[in-house]
């Protein structure tokens, strides 16, 4: 398609966001999957965190249909979608190219499916990253708690309250994540503000041994659930433990106590999403019945020789 034009901003405004989902919405359906994560969305709707959008019109006119989207993060993490009455006329590669002339690293394709496996091949881009989704549906005791390893207790998030000692120890779990180690507190009070959010879902697990210099019972661990409203599906969000903490018996304990959590809220399937290379979750997982159900891979340049 020869007439695409694309612009690219910082900030956009109400109308423009609200048709940007629109279009995310409707590939949802063919696709099978989202091609907008979570913070991708987050940050589209709240202009934050440095993000870069990128719109694809038909044509030079301001008011030309919007074709597709793409978005670049400063890490240089980026995805994007085509309308699906529009695609193979070019629009996504139209998108590719700019977000890999704007500094991207590495291209989200969720699902990894066919047609975008397909372009990234044909612009020299390999497979980076995976991240698997997987799933298992609820089972008979799933509502029950296990039980955790002698002193250690589990209680709910409060907010106002466990904040900080939250976000220390989530960058301490994932320090070497490039997403999630990242988090600050703004970002954690934007996920706390949408409506999924449940701070009776948001476990953390103390060790009852020690105390802080504040008296309070040192965070060892926490596993934080998402249910979308209404939701048949309950997702195991955020799980993570201490590194001081590692190697006590916490993994298994950790998971059961959130999938309890989500089966007595009434969800039929749990899901969750874990890095491929994190051979340890991923063992974790399918112990606790866990299988893949998508995996999505990220393309970026091949490693120079």
């Amino acid at each position: 398609m020869s007439d695409v034009r694309t612009e690219t901003s910082t900030h956009l405004e109400q109308e423009v966001v609200d048709d940007v989902l629109a279009l995310v919405h409707r590939a949802t359906e063919p696709d099978g999957v989202e091609a907008v994560s979570e913070a991708f969305r987050l940050a589209l709707a709240s202009g934050r965190g440095g993000v870069s959008h990128t719109l694809a019109h038909a044509g030079p006119s301001p008011s030309a249909d919007l074709l597709g989207y793409a978005a670049l993060d400063p890490s240089g993490s980026a995805e994007l979608v085509v309308d699906p009455p529009t695609r193979r006329r070019g629009v996504g590669r139209a998108l590719l190219r700019v977000l890999l002339d704007a500094g991207a690293t590495g291209v989200w394709a969720h699902g990894d499916l066919p047609a975008a496996r397909a372009l990234a091949t044909s612009e020299g881009l390999v497979p980076t990253r995976e991240l698997h989704v997987m799933e298992r549906p609820v089972g008979e005791g799933d509502d029950v708690d296990p039980e955790l390893p002698e002193g250690f207790s589990v209680r709910p998030f409060e907010p106002g309250r466990d904040e900080q000692a939250w976000l220390e120890v989530n960058r301490l779990a994932f320090a070497s994540h490039p997403e999630q180690g990242s988090i600050t507190l703004e970002d954690l009070t934007e996920r706390m503000g949408q409506d999924w959010f449940d701070a009776a879902g948001f476990l953390l697990v103390e060790d009852t041994t020690a105390t802080s210099d504040g008296g309070a019972h040192p965070l060892a661990a926490f596993h934080w659930t998402k249910r979308e409203v209404g939701a048949q599906v309950g997702e195991v969000y955020v799980v993570g433990v201490h590194p001081a903490y590692q190697g006590r018996g916490l993994a298994g304990p950790l998971t059961g106590l959130g999938t309890a959590y989500l089966a007595r809220q009434g969800v039929t399937t749990i899901e969750l999403y874990v890095d491929g290379d994190n051979t340890r979750a991923l063992a974790t997982y399918r112990r606790a019945g866990f299988e893949d159900a998508a995996v999505h891979v990220v393309y970026g340049r091949p490693a120079a020789p």
